[in-house]
């Protein structure tokens, strides 16, 4: 008979806290909202004032918008989703960190040619949404282990 195994050497699957469905869809589905109500806001909304209500609500559309995108990386962070275990939080959180960099370093470059739409359109909000990239990357560092 051979000796077992030792538990250092075998692979571990986390069956105590398993990948759930629905946190996971939660947060792709409010990042991609995030993205498609700045896109259509951007593409349709802010030039042609129409429609009227979405127009009436002038920077708070950036906040909308934005805070889509945030919280569902925020509800990426939870441990039980992709991105809250394992090498996931060190992927979110330096893709955050660096996104919200590479935000910032793009508007200050941009920012006296203003040729980028979204950068032109954001203004000084350019540096909160950099600024809020790199909080939620602070937001994974939480759950780094």
């Amino acid at each position: 008979m051979s000796k077992p195994r030792s538990t250092a050497t075998r692979l571990e699957t986390p069956a105590a806290n398993p990948v759930k469905v629905v946190p996971t869809a939660l947060a792709a589905l409010l990042v991609v909202a995030g993205i498609a109500y700045v896109v259509y806001y951007v593409t349709q909304v802010y030039d042609d004032q129409t429609p009227k209500k979405l127009a009436d609500l002038k920077d708070w559309n950036w906040l909308i918008g934005f805070g889509l995108i945030f919280l569902g990386l925020a509800v990426a962070a939870r441990p039980s989703t992709p991105l809250g275990r394992g090498r996931g939080v060190v992927v979110g959180m330096l893709g955050c960190f660096l996104l919200g960099l590479v935000w910032i370093v793009v508007y200050y470059v941009t920012s006296q040619d203003a040729s980028l739409p979204l950068v032109r359109e954001l203004g000084n909000y350019n540096l909160i949404v950099g600024v809020a990239f790199m909080a939620v990357g602070f937001v994974y560092a939480t759950h780094w282990e």
